[in-house]
């Protein structure tokens, strides 16, 4: 009955979109009347509502959905959403200033004498507009009205321009900043929760280990990681666009001929080109390169991006105005700068301003601030009063983020009904069951979102078909892929939907304000090439994840937030540039045999032994080092042969556990059917639970009676892989961190030197004093001391010294023993601290120079910027860790 009305649910919701009817009301109405359905059949049938449910009632899964949604707003970390309204209110503002219209034009001009540079034009202001706008419909129209009939009348064939400009339309859906790419963070948010639990539990029923090793455990993403790693998959498209137009237009001329300026390309063409170019791009500049950077969140770069667009619509629709046009814009400039120097040069905490050059920075900071309030409320009074633009905008941007929401909301419930009738768990039987492992359940999962994409819009998809598919996608450990590609992949997928007959929404746009002349059909043949376009950048991605993981990877490494290099999923990556850069310079094995040459034989047993300890250990590393990959080595080796094997006994073990949760749930079933009036159906379930017991007893006989033996055979290889790279680490460690603690006490030989006065003045205070000063005069000593590193034999002197002195009647005899034993002790530190002061200090700080990328990388604070951008390299590739499970 489950299948029943899941049925119900999916063909509710098919009719009401075919039909039609708005998705905002068609998704949760398919939700709540099945459900409903289902709970009025459980009642008239079972007399129990709950009855035709795969878990829990009616009212649990009718408030999932809206419990889910509002989570999203009451979670701290998850604030992905407040950037849409704000990316909305920038892409409208700078629809409705222009901006796209000049574009048009003036790159047309300046591409036209290219082959095909009408149609080069349209991919470049699509680009440049999708980083900046973001409205597919607001894009398409526009280029449609300026740019078609430009290409039409210059005899381009019709199905390339329109296939052109519907295509280039569609950027703005992969090229941040992007609404698809925020929507898929939050959705990809939840689903990695999902999926990181899939995997321990898949970890703990393999391996029986309780926990699961960090380094196994699945990345979540964010809105920015997303705009990060769509970044570049974005030009890649682009790109490709662009080398089709040019290659059409060499092989057929006709078809996209070179179109001359009739202008000259003087002075004032160029400074036409700047003032229409640089504008988009300085605001695409402080959007994506305020994320990049780490300067701003995606939510704050919103907000920049939003006001941007009102400084750039305050000049634009007043241009022609007088000499006051540009004023505001010059103004937010000019605070722009004021704010930047100050805040490179000034202390602009005000809580920790403490002298008149961090009073005068608070100063210049205030004055940029007002000049750029001022600045954003006088466009925002231009922009309010002209044709009421502001008025216009602000009633779309409500209208249009409304709309998301609300089929957010939709979406939520109708994933919790989809859920409550086990269509999940349907959806997972049926990818896990297929053969060929990840890559079978991935290209099916795409190809059905590509289908899909000819019927439902990119945000139907995404928040329908994204919540149900990508936790089982990213749970699956012999992939291994993050969150952040496969999002980025979804949205390459998604983009298709804009162009896919019969509802390619871009096609709807540009039909709108074509000219008759320009057939339907056309129009579908030239978006053609295009899809097949997106379709190789889809291919080119999914081969190279590197095009995507590189950048999010890199800026996270870089930025002030970056993980330690202790951080356990940076090891594997480190140890490799620690290798690589062993094998390519010899510097570290110059450093250690430098170090070994060192005379020790001055200095107290305890210095002396950690200094050739940590010597020794940096030794000892390399070579752990090297048994460490000659042990993956191994392990890749006996991996082919076991592999097979390692999925035909878990395959089986995995329907063994099936079975018999189906014969615990009968088991239950059967222990609750105590009147005599249930006996007949006792005993066939009964029967059915002895079946089911049955065919787990023959699954289990075909696991091979190997098994054990390859089992722990190959454990033993990754157990000494393992034993391998923690002996490394353990060994780099000491081999830095004590040589390290040797350095820090000879450095404080000058602090040390400077006490002398004052310990030998203790003299006067054990012998005169009474009790109470003498105590903490000497304790006050022991913490000048504590912060000296290497005087703890002298401290500890003290401290007995200053017990003798407690109480009414102090032994000042005693104490004056232990005083003299302090003072001899320093004495010693003196002359060995004077003997290693010179050529032995500089060799211990060498020593550590020389291994601090290598060997001591674990011991610093963060990445250097060569070890960061190795690891971020290394990791952007997806590394299969299946053996481990």
């Amino acid at each position: 009955m489950e299948l029943l009305f899941l049925a119900i649910l999916v063909l509710i919701m098919a009719v009401a979109l075919g039909s039609g009817f708005p998705v905002a009301f068609a998704l949760p109405g398919a939700a709540i009347i099945s459900i409903g359905l289902a709970a009025g059949a459980g009642y008239v049938a079972e007399g129990n509502v709950d009855a035709y449910f795969h878990t829990g009632g009616p009212s649990q899964w009718l408030s999932a959905g809206v419990t889910n949604l509002r989570a999203v707003y009451w979670e701290v970390e998850r604030d992905t959403l407040i950037a849409i309204p704000l990316f909305i209110f920038m892409g409208i503002m700078l629809q409705r200033s222009k901006i796209a219209e000049d574009l048009l034009v003036t790159m047309a001009q300046l591409f036209g004498p290219v082959p095909g540079g009408l149609g080069i034009s349209v991919v470049f202001v699509g680009a440049l507009l999708a980083a900046t706008t973001g409205i597919v419909g607001a894009t398409v129209v526009a280029m449609g009205l300026i740019s078609l009939p430009a290409m039409l009348r210059n005899k381009y064939s019709p199905s390339l321009a329109t296939g052109t400009i519907a295509a280039s339309g569609t950027l703005g859906q992969i090229i941040p900043p992007s609404i698809v790419l925020i929507i898929l963070a939050d959705q990809l948010a939840s689903a990695t929760d999902q999926a990181s639990t899939a995997r321990k539990a898949l970890h703990k029923e393999a391996t029986g280990e309780l926990s699961m090793p960090s380094i196994f455990d699945v990345s979540s993403t964010s809105a920015g990681e997303m705009f990060l790693g769509a970044f570049v998959p974005g030009l890649v498209l682009v790109g490709l666009y662009m080398l089709y137009i040019l290659i059409f237009a060499i092989l057929r001329p006709s078809a996209a001929p070179a179109v001359r300026f009739q202008g000259n390309f003087d002075a004032a063409f160029w400074g036409k080109v700047f003032l229409t170019l640089v504008p988009p791009l300085a605001l695409i500049f402080l959007v994506l390169g305020s994320i990049i950077s780490g300067i701003a969140t995606v939510n704050q770069a919103g907000a920049i991006g939003a006001a941007g667009a009102l400084i750039m619509a305050g000049y634009r629709l007043t241009e022609g105005g007088g000499g006051m046009t540009y004023v505001p814009a010059i103004m937010a400039l000019v605070a722009l700068a004021l704010l930047g120097y100050v805040i490179g040069n000034y202390e602009m905490n005000i809580k920790a301003v403490d002298t008149p050059e961090d009073s005068t920075g608070i100063l210049i900071g205030v004055i940029g601030a007002i000049v750029l309030v001022v600045a954003l409320i006088w466009s925002g009074i231009r922009v309010f009063r002209i044709e009421d633009t502001l008025q216009g905008v602000m009633l779309e941007t409500a209208k249009t983020t409304s709309l998301v929401f609300i089929i957010l909301l939709g979406a939520a419930m109708l994933t919790a009904a989809f859920r409550a009738f086990g269509g999940e768990d349907l959806v997972r039987e049926f990818l896990n069951s297929l053969p060929g492992g990840f890559w079978t359940q991935f290209i099916i999962v795409m190809a059905v979102i590509f289908i899909l994409g000819f019927f439902l819009d990119f945000i139907e998809i995404a928040v329908v078909v994204v919540p149900i598919v990508a936790p089982i996608l990213l749970a699956d450990p012999s992939a291994n892929i993050t969150a952040v590609w496969l999002g980025v992949m979804i949205g390459l997928n998604i983009q298709t939907s804009f162009l896919t007959p019969p509802f390619g929404f871009a096609l709807f746009y540009l039909r709108g304000v074509a000219p008759a002349v320009v057939r339907t059909v056309q129009m579908y043949r030239g978006v053609i090439a295009f899809i097949s376009l997106q379709l190789l950048a889809l291919a080119i991605v999914g081969t190279f994840p590197q095009l995507v993981n590189y950048l999010p990877n890199r800026v996270s490494y870089l930025s002030d937030t970056a993980p330690p290099p202790r951080n356990p999923k940076l090891q594997y990556c480190l140890e490799q540039y620690v290798a690589d850069t062993l094998a390519e310079d010899d510097s570290v094995r110059n450093a250690i045999a430098a170090a070994k040459g060192l005379d020790v034989s001055g200095l107290p047993k305890d210095i002396a032994r950690d200094f050739t300890g940590a010597v020794k250990n940096a030794e000892a590393a390399i070579a752990a080092l090297d048994e460490s990959f000659k042990a993956e080595a191994a392990v890749d080796a006996a991996t082919d042969s076991y592999r097979p094997k390692l999925r035909n006994v878990r395959n089986i073990e995995k329907e063994m556990r099936k079975l018999n949760e189906e014969a615990d749930e009968l088991r239950v079933r059967i222990s609750r059917m105590n009147s005599p009036e249930f006996a007949a159906e006792k005993a066939s379930l009964e029967q059915t639970r002895e079946g089911l017991l049955a065919e787990v007893e023959r699954l289990k006989s075909e696991i091979p009676g190997t098994w054990k033996d390859d089992y722990a055979t190959f454990a033993k290889l990754t157990k000494a892989e393992q034993d391998a790279r923690r002996s490394y680490q353990r060994a780099a460690d000491s081999s830095y961190e004590d040589a390290a603690k040797v350095l820090q006490v000879l450095d404080a030989t000058p602090a040390f030197r400077e006490v002398e006065g004052e310990l030998r003045a203790l003299r006067q205070v054990i012998e005169t004093a009474g009790s109470e000063e003498a105590m903490e005069t000497i304790q006050n000593f022991e913490r000048t001391l504590r912060d000296i590193e290497g005087s703890d034999d002298v401290k500890n002197e003290l401290s007995r010294a200053r017990r003798e002195m407690k109480g009414d009647e102090p032994d000042r005899e005693k104490a004056m023993e232990h005083f003299e034993k302090a003072v001899a002790a320093y004495e010693a530190q003196l002359v060995w601290r004077a003997n290693a002061e010179g050529s032995f200090r500089n060799g211990v700080a060498a020593y550590l120079d020389g291994i601090r990328e290598t060997l001591g990388a674990r011991q610093q604070q963060r990445l250097s910027r060569d070890q960061a951008l190795f690891v971020a390299q290394c990791s952007a590739s997806h590394r299969d860790i299946s053996m481990n499970f």
